[in-house]
């Protein structure tokens, strides 16, 4: 459940969200806001998963590290935005996201896009607010 001063707006005159997402966040009284830089699926010994689900997982431990050196989680999240680099991707994406978020639907973007690094699946940024 996001923080009191989080609010969704998901108007019925435009089209429903699909797949865990709110269409707006407002922040009202903010404190912080926290920008995450591209999230890839590293580990810190610099090491890359095998297979796309492995390392969306891992883009998503390194999104979490990143909440949790400022104090914060999941539950923070405003806008998230993942940059996928095949369009197959886009449900075990979305698997994924939900299970990392629970019932949490920050504003959401996915693009198809090629990394900078050809071994890198998939990155993720963010922005948290409290």
């Amino acid at each position: 459940m996001p923080p009191a001063h989080i609010v969704s707006h998901n108007p019925a005159t435009v089209n429903a969200p699909l797949g865990g997402y709110s269409m707006g966040l407002e922040l009202r009284q903010h404190r912080r806001l926290l920008f995450i830089s591209g999230q890839v699926p590293e580990s810190s010994d610099g090491t890359v998963p095998e297979g796309f689900e492995a390392q969306c997982e891992q883009a998503w431990r390194n999104v979490k590290e990143v909440l949790a050196a400022a104090g914060l989680g999941v539950e923070h999240l405003v806008k998230i935005t993942t940059f996928l680099t095949d369009r197959n991707q886009v449900v075990p994406n979305r698997i994924i996201r939900r299970a990392m978020l629970g019932e949490h639907q920050p504003a959401l973007t996915v693009v198809i896009v090629e990394t900078v690094d050809s071994k890198w699946l998939l990155e993720i940024e963010a922005i948290a607010a409290e």
